[in-house]
């Protein structure tokens, strides 16, 4: 049976199950593990500052492996021996985010969770999805690893998931944008797709010079991304909110379900599988939700702050000296043990890094008429 999954960047997702890939595709959508991901928003507590951020690591998910299709495709057109890779792409690119605990990556500041860590033991441990895998090809799983680690002997075939321009970024930062209204945010994919090619010699993702500007304004789309949205300091102080509520839970051993229990005793990369793929968004929300009534005064407060988005306030402290820096939260926490708070639980100092582009595993190459361009 085919399916189509109608979506507000793409359009309509279909796939076919006639293609044997494709069919593979459909049945880990519908594996429980996968489907999870619904439940799970890709910008974590950004929703509290763009109301517009709902969107779910599922439709992110698919959004990707979309791109990642048509990517390759357009690719293998032209270089048809690597069609023996599409499976390999299609699924690395699908199940990239399958690892993501709740609330995205802010579940990695809270508990120190390792999402690819997780995605590697789902795939290995998740018996619907892993029996998924081996039936299709039993060297699938080890190939699709290889892509996570950027060991796959094929360049392309990683690069094409994730590297300094992969199908996750460019389906993140167009989703991102379009959900928390942040124009600037948009791309021009069909023209960074035409330009994306295949080099023989090296096997690896290049870039045509014919796409440069748009490449270019790919990575400056990046770094406004990073420092308008991911960093804006009401996504800082919600997180900020969210870690030290569910840090006072944890110091407080306080009651809960089986599930959160888990997460709060224990450390959350060493759960076994069950209880780690039990938790998302909502099974910690409704906690939080209990934890308004709890008899602690921080714990009921942060917790009512978070579900009714009465949020601290985030000053920028760039511009000061590290001397002026401390000087000003000392200042900040005496103000508010005059007012009777647990000082350290409401203020302290949070760096925040806008990631625009850095070099690593070989960078983007740029295709000349001369052959292949240094790391862009």
């Amino acid at each position: 049976m085919s399916r189509t999954y109608h979506d507000p960047l793409h359009g309509a997702i279909a796939l076919d199950s006639r293609d044997s890939i494709e069919a593979l595709l459909i049945a880990l959508i519908d594996t429980p593990a996968f489907q999870r991901l619904r439940r799970i928003r890709q910008l974590g507590p950004a929703s509290l500052t763009f109301h517009g951020a709902e969107g779910s690591r599922f439709t992110h998910s698919l959004g990707v492996m979309a791109i990642a299709r048509r990517a390759f495709d357009r690719i293998a057109t032209h270089y048809p021996q690597l069609r023996s890779h599409r499976a390999t792409v299609l699924c690395g690119a699908l199940l990239h985010d399958i690892g993501h605990g709740p609330f995205s990556h802010t579940c990695e500041e809270v508990f120190g969770s390792d999402h690819e860590r997780w995605t590697s033991r789902i795939l290995q441990e998740s018996l619907p999805v892993r029996e998924l895998l081996d039936r299709f090809d039993p060297d699938l799983l080890n190939h699709i690893q290889q892509v996570y680690t950027k060991q796959h002997p094929v360049p392309l075939v990683w690069q094409l998931v994730t590297s300094q321009l992969d199908c996750d970024r460019l389906d993140y930062l167009m989703r991102d944008s379009y959900f928390t209204g942040a124009s600037y945010g948009k791309l021009d994919l069909d023209r960074i797709l035409s330009a994306m090619q295949f080099d023989p010699v090296s096997q690896q993702l290049v870039v045509a010079n014919k796409g440069l500007a748009a490449i270019e304004h790919y990575l400056i789309v990046r770094y406004f991304m990073y420092s308008q949205v991911y960093n804006h300091h009401k996504n800082i102080a919600a997180t900020w909110v969210l870690e030290y509520a569910l840090r006072r839970a944890r110091e407080l051993r306080v009651e809960a379900d089986q599930t959160v229990t888990a997460w709060l005793t224990s450390d959350c990369n060493d759960l076994p599988l069950a209880q780690y793929l039990a938790a998302d968004d909502g099974v910690f929300t409704y906690h939080l939700q209990r934890w308004q009534d709890q008899p602690d005064r921080i714990l009921a407060d942060l917790s009512r702050r978070f579900i009714d988005r009465d949020l601290l306030k985030a000053i920028e402290v760039t511009h000061l000296t590290p001397d002026a820096q401390t000087e000003r939260l000392d200042k900040a926490k005496h103000h508010l043990r005059q007012l009777d708070f647990e000082a350290d639980y409401y203020a302290g100092i949070r760096t925040a890094f806008s990631r625009g582009y850095t070099q690593y595993q070989r960078g983007i190459k740029l295709k000349n008429r001369s052959g292949l361009a240094g790391n862009q």
